[in-house]
């Protein structure tokens, strides 16, 4: 990392959305496992019952958005309860700016955040070698399932509080909007 770079996080507000929009949209341009949409997501989920404008987290550098962190409701289903937890998705950073520890930044200031907001607990569907450093774990070791087929070492969970998951198996249930 740049020693020199001022890196400020914060919450998201409505005037940043254009800008954060862009933002996801270059950061996923040239990954492989993406259909390209995550900043149409990022604005739907903005608009539904499942947005925590706390948890819309910007980066920022020398006054400029280059990151952009999105935690939402979701809740985990089995036959007799549901399981409020939160979604991270998607978190981007653009691309000169990657691999300098924004992502990790953003992701670490919303955990603290989301526990802050009582929140017990996060799922998140990405790469098994990054996440890992933040706590998550392979979901399935709590008998969390994502509702349609994905490596399981992809689909990970963490708890913000002690012992919040356990006796929470069942099937997460995505908002609409990422469906849409």
């Amino acid at each position: 990392m740049n020693r020199y770079m001022n890196i400020i996080i914060r919450q998201e507000t409505r005037n940043d959305y254009k800008i954060t929009e862009t933002v996801v949209e270059r950061a996923f341009k040239n990954e492989k496992h993406s259909d390209h949409s995550e900043q149409f997501l990022v604005a739907k989920l903005r608009k539904g019952d499942v947005f925590i404008p706390e948890l819309s987290i910007v980066a920022e550098v020398d006054k400029k958005i280059v990151g952009h962190a999105m935690f939402t409701k979701l809740c985990i289903k089995n036959r007799d309860e549901n399981y409020p937890t939160l979604a991270l998705a998607p978190v981007s950073v653009l691309p000169g700016f990657q691999n300098q520890g924004i992502g990790s930044k953003m992701i670490l200031y919303g955990l603290n955040r989301s526990k802050e907001m009582g929140f017990k607990s996060v799922i998140v569907l990405g790469h098994e070698k990054y996440y890992p450093r933040f706590g998550f774990k392979p979901a399935s070791e709590w008998g969390i399932k994502a509702p349609y087929d994905v490596p399981d070492e992809a689909f990970m969970a963490v708890e913000l509080e002690k012992e919040a998951l356990d006796n929470v198996a069942g099937t997460v249930i995505y908002g609409k909007e990422f469906s849409e």
